[in-house]
Order: C-alpha cells, then structure tokens, then sequence
C-alpha cells in the first residue's frame, strides 16, 4: 500500500503553533486511516468459539475465519491458507502441528487463555512465527475460584443448596460439615496464580507449603522438594502449575494416598495434571477426602462416577469467566495482534 502523499511532502512553515497543531492531528487521522486498512487484509483464523465480544472484534478490524463455520475443515483451510496471518485460540483448541503446517503465511499465534498447552512451541520457534498468551489478567478470577472450590468442598455448600431447595429442611437439619480456616494448604506451582491463591489462604489463616520446579526466592512459605513430600504435609492440595510433559499426571496415586482421607484436592490448572482415573477411584472408595474440579482430563467428558459423590464440586472449566477479565484477555489479544500487524513489540510475548 503506497503512504499518501501529505507524508512526503517538504515541511511546511506555520506561522503559529495552531496550525502545527492541525497538521500533526491531520498526520494522525490518516496513520491511523492507513495502519486500519493494513490490518483489515490481514486473515485471522479464529478455532473456535470464544467470547462474542472478541469474535465482534476481529470483525470489525481483521478479515476473520472462523474454523467452525465448516465440516469440512482441510478443505477450508486449503481454500483459506494463503490469507491467513494469524491464529486466535484457547484452552479447548489452539495451533497444532497440523493446523500451523498448512498455514504457509502464519505469522502470529495469539492465545485466549495463559496456558500454552495446545499451541506447538516447538513448531512455531523453527518458522519464526510469533506467540502471545494473557497472563495476569484473569489471575485474581481464577485464585478467587481456587479458594470457592476450597470454601465449597469442605462446607458443601452445592449440597447444603441442595438439601433446602428439594424441601429436607422441614423435616430435618444438614449435617455438619469441615472448616476451611487453618487448614494447611500446599500448593503445586508457585507462579502468578499459585502466589495469588497462597496470598487468599494466608488471610484465612492457613500455613503454606508449595512445590515448584525450584525455590522461589522471595517466597515466605515452606518449599517442598518432591509433589509426595507436600501432599503428605497438607490438608489442601492445590494444583496451580503450567502443563508440561513434566507435570502431566503429576498428581498420580502416590501423591493422592498421601494427601490422604481427609485431605481435599483442588484443581484449576488442567484436567491432565491429574491421574483422573485414580482420583475417582481415591474419591469412591475413600482414601482420598475430596475434591473441588474446575478441569477435567479429557474435557468435556466428565466420568459419571463423579456426579454421584457429594464430597466433589464440579466446575466447567469457568476459572476466568467472569465478564470482566474476559473482555480484559480479549483486549489483549486483540492489542498483541495489532502490536505485531504495525510492527511495534508485543505485550506479552512467549516465542
């Protein structure tokens, strides 16, 4: 696209700061006039469904594809894979081998979501294509929901919920149940999400443990060395790491027989940190005490197994879904994408 003329122009003299004034404005509406007719023929694939607020925005600034509008998704994507300059995908559906390997253009992952799991690091560092995430944002949503889940399982409110709502209270009380407050609690990854849950507890008055992949420095909480030595010195385990090769089923049987019957799992990390079998298995026959789930190892499927214990509270992968931060991670893929179609650095880059 060839820069209007006005940008080559020789500088014109004014004759008072009025007039450099308008002429800075006017260089401005037309940068900003040519930066959005760039980033219009851009492609951005998005994989699937995420918030209508940034599917909205895509199409108001990018030429969006939306995988899902097709069955037939090699064909759209050989028909589509010259066009597009970027991918937009989360937690259920990112950018795999597959998916980057027939986007010769690709230029730029930008995922919905912190985690990285479902993007292939590897494949986009040896093409050189850029990835970004949105960290921080739905820190504070997802910590609170790690304390609910606590709060909910030990107090069993959704079966205190319950029991009022099917009439049980007119003809006896709910029975007693555990206190949160004091509870020890451990948590698996000290990251931003994990020092945010840590710092939630601790105004509970509950002592912290955690176990990371190393001593963090300037953390006033006990560190644990192995993920079995701080399940057996906790009553809460939390599970707040990244998913790596390294920590899929890092909480296996071992690790659930020490945390023991009257100890309480939490997970809002991702359902394959956990060794789903063997916690259903904990949780029927118990040696392990309970458990909050916000994920789920091969998600949506839930084994049914679970719907039919009341020391579990279930949760649909909803740890940011709060209307807030998803306009807030929204935003920021939007800003990353924009950031990279003008040439300027990245807010929050990963490759």
């Amino acid at each position: 696209m060839r820069w209007p003329s006005f940008f080559h122009r020789r500088r014109r003299k004014f004759s008072s700061p009025q007039g450099r004034n308008q002429n800075l404005h006017r260089a401005l509406r037309i940068l900003s006039v040519v930066s959005s007719k760039l980033m219009e023929n851009k492609g951005v694939l998005m994989t699937c469904p995420m918030s209508s607020y940034l599917e909205e925005q895509l199409q108001k600034r990018f030429r969006l594809l939306k995988l899902w509008d097709s069955q037939m998704k090699a064909d759209f994507l050989k028909q589509n894979s010259q066009l597009i300059s970027a991918v937009v995908g989360n937690t259920v559906l990112g950018a795999d081998s597959e998916l980057i390997d027939s986007l010769p253009n690709l230029e730029i992952v930008s995922s919905n979501s912190v985690g990285l799991d479902k993007i292939d690091l590897v494949k986009c560092k040896e093409r050189g294509i850029r990835v970004t995430n949105t960290p921080d944002v739905l820190t504070d949503d997802v910590a609170d929901l790690a304390i609910g889940l606590a709060l909910a399982t030990l107090r069993k409110i959704s079966v205190a919920d319950g029991f009022l709502r099917n009439g049980l209270w007119k003809n006896s009380d709910f029975g007693l149940t555990t206190k949160f407050s004091g509870k020890s609690v451990g948590i698996l990854g000290l990251g931003r999400i994990g020092s945010a849950i840590a710092k939630r507890a601790k105004a509970f008055g509950c002592p912290i443990g955690y176990h990371s992949r190393s001593r963090k420095p300037n953390a006033n909480y006990k560190y644990y060395s192995s993920v079995i030595d701080l399940a057996a010195n906790c009553q809460i385990l939390v599970v707040a790491c990244a998913l790596t090769d390294e920590t899929r089923h890092i909480v296996n049987r071992e690790v659930i027989d020490a945390l023991g019957p009257e100890g309480i799992l939490i997970n809002i990390g991702r359902g394959p940190h956990v060794d789903e079998p063997e916690l259903v298995s904990a949780l029927v026959e118990g040696r392990l005490g309970g458990a909050g789930l916000d994920v789920y190892e091969n998600e949506p499927e839930i084994p049914e197994k679970l719907f039919q214990l009341q020391n579990v509270v279930l949760l649909s992968h909803v740890g940011s879904d709060t209307v807030a931060t998803c306009k807030a991670m929204a935003d920021l893929v939007l800003a990353n994408l924009e950031a990279h179609f003008l040439g300027k650095p990245l807010l929050t880059p990963v490759v």
